[in-house]
């Protein structure tokens, strides 16, 4: 069994610096390295299973904790929580990894923001993977997303927290018993008196509230992307509807499209035919 590397940098905010985790799997001086980043609030061990398989090919994988969420630091201005420190934090890590190119996988908001990044000049993106989000989201799907990233719920034990993320992530699928016990317990902390509370900032939800919940139009830097992208879908996904994500197959990298019936938002890549339909992307260069 593959074991990962706890690893660490600084990254600026304009409030000072902040720690930004990740995790490191594989062999260090691998030729490949693969970046595999999170949801909106979520965290790295979404990847623990990914991670292992992309390991025993040979790939160096990086997990990191977004800021805000996991082990990461939380950001003292709430409004910093968006894409432009995010943009910033990643391009440090791949500063950090002292590497030139890397393949990315994002799921969500994590796949947003590798859209951002492969779709900038001489990116160091090679190959990325869009896991259940396009460059068009709607207001109805953020307002699917802002209903419960504002909530900051008490629990009384970790099981308590495990029944709220099935209930709260009823897309994200498949995922074993274990699987969401181990999510649990990587997504949340035990507080000073007993209680549990999700790890993320809950001051993640003021930057998204801020917003005003209006249709996201990014095709214009979808369509800048030079490197082959890999696009997975819930067959039952209310964020990336089937129009979209059919319409990403003939513009810009016209993108290779993989849906799992049975799944909503989003596909966990903890399943072995998830997995293997990244890997096999990843390694088909």
């Amino acid at each position: 069994m593959h074991t990962y590397r706890e690893k660490s940098l600084r990254g600026l905010n304009i409030a000072g610096f902040h720690r930004v985790a990740y995790r490191e799997w594989g062999p260090e001086r691998a030729e490949r390295t693969v970046v595999c980043v999170h949801g909106l609030t979520r965290n790295s061990h979404d990847f623990d299973d990914l991670a292992a398989s992309l390991a025993a090919a040979g790939l160096r994988v990086v997990c990191p904790d977004v800021a805000g969420r996991g082990d990461s630091g939380r950001l003292p201005v709430p409004a910093s929580y968006g894409f432009p420190q995010y943009l910033a934090d990643m391009t440090a890590l791949i500063a950090r990894l002292d590497v030139e190119e890397v393949d990315w996988v994002g799921t969500s908001m994590g796949g947003v923001i590798g859209m951002m990044m492969a779709a900038q000049t001489d990116t160091p993106v090679r190959r990325l993977v869009m896991n259940d989000v396009g460059p068009f989201i709607s207001a109805k799907s953020l307002e699917y997303i802002a209903a419960y990233v504002a909530e900051d719920p008490v629990f009384q034990n970790i099981e308590e927290v495990e029944q709220a993320l099935r209930t709260r992530l009823t897309g994200f699928a498949p995922v074993t018993d274990e699987q969401w016990r181990r999510m649990a317990e990587h997504g949340a902390r035990r507080q000073p008196d007993g209680t549990w509370k999700f790890s993320h900032d809950p001051a993640i939800g003021v930057a998204v509230r801020a917003a005003p919940l209006q249709d996201v139009d990014l095709w214009a830097l979808y369509e800048r992307i030079g490197h082959p992208v890999q696009v997975l879908r819930g067959a039952e996904s209310p964020i990336l509807t089937a129009d979209i994500a059919r319409e990403m197959t003939t513009r810009g990298p016209c993108a290779a499209l993989v849906e799992f019936a049975g799944v909503g938002h989003a596909p966990s890549l903890m399943s072995d035919d998830q997995i293997a339909t990244v890997r096999d992307f990843l390694l088909s260069a």
